[in-house]
């Protein structure tokens, strides 16, 4: 009877276009199997105020989080966040990319989330017309392996990284192949249609991780357009 009732209800979400599953078998509760390793190390590129290193805090009680946010009003949040923490969280002031230099980035005053050093697109803008507001400021950038040697950064064994740097995706991972050589999963939104100006397609980043010993293995999420296609995803690569 118990089985029956389920059924019932599930068909009757169903007709409605919605589904029901189980939390625990959910893409996000299990990060594709992510969440089952024991990950001890966490670095989070273009964190922002911290919303997903929040929740891989929660998956990961026992890791040290090190989050990299360029923006000054996002980092003010970040870091505050980051010293109720005891320590277990670390936040840096700096964009990350290929090289060592100042950088001019463009802030999304409406919507810091999507703000990037690379220009937004038309295409952008049409789906997204909060990314229109805009200033330009310049941020510091370093590569994500010499900042590990300059703060003297420990990485402990079972690294997972996350990027979400709006279409900068391979110049961060240029500048951090060390790091992503001993990493044993990352993380990161890449855009399928074109949103900024010289981003990273899905094939460059797939050929820059599969070249340093990584293999896809699935999306965590995706995002669509009103007629059905996927706009970016979240990627999920494991070594």
């Amino acid at each position: 009877m118990i089985n029956l009732f389920k059924q019932f209800i599930k068909k009757a979400f169903n007709q409605i276009g919605l589904d029901i599953v189980r939390i625990s078998q959910s893409r996000r509760h299990s990060l594709l199997g992510l969440r089952h390793l024991p990950i001890q190390t966490i670095i989070d590129v273009g964190a922002n105020e911290g919303q997903f290193a929040k929740m891989l805090l929660n998956v990961f009680p026992k890791a040290q989080i090190y989050c990299f946010e360029p923006l000054p009003e996002a980092f003010k949040e970040l870091d505050k966040w980051s010293k109720q923490k005891n320590g277990k969280v670390k936040a840096f002031n700096l964009a990350l990319g290929d090289s060592e230099c100042e950088v001019e980035m463009f802030y999304h005053t409406e919507h810091s989330t999507s703000s990037s050093i690379l220009e937004t697109t038309e295409v952008c803008k049409k789906y997204y017309p909060f990314t229109k507001s805009q200033q330009t400021i310049k941020v510091k950038q370093t590569t994500l392996d010499k900042a590990i040697e300059t703060f003297n950064i420990p990485m402990n064994p079972e690294i997972l990284i996350k990027l979400d740097v709006q279409g900068y995706e391979d110049r961060v991972i240029k500048g951090a192949r060390l790091i992503f050589s001993k990493a044993k999963a990352c993380i990161l939104e890449v855009c399928l249609d074109k949103l900024y100006e010289g981003q990273a397609n899905f094939e460059q980043i797939f050929t820059l991780l599969n070249g340093i010993g990584y293999i896809y293995a699935g999306n965590l999420g995706q995002t669509y357009a009103d007629d059905g296609h996927v706009i970016f995803i979240d990627a999920v690569f494991v070594r």
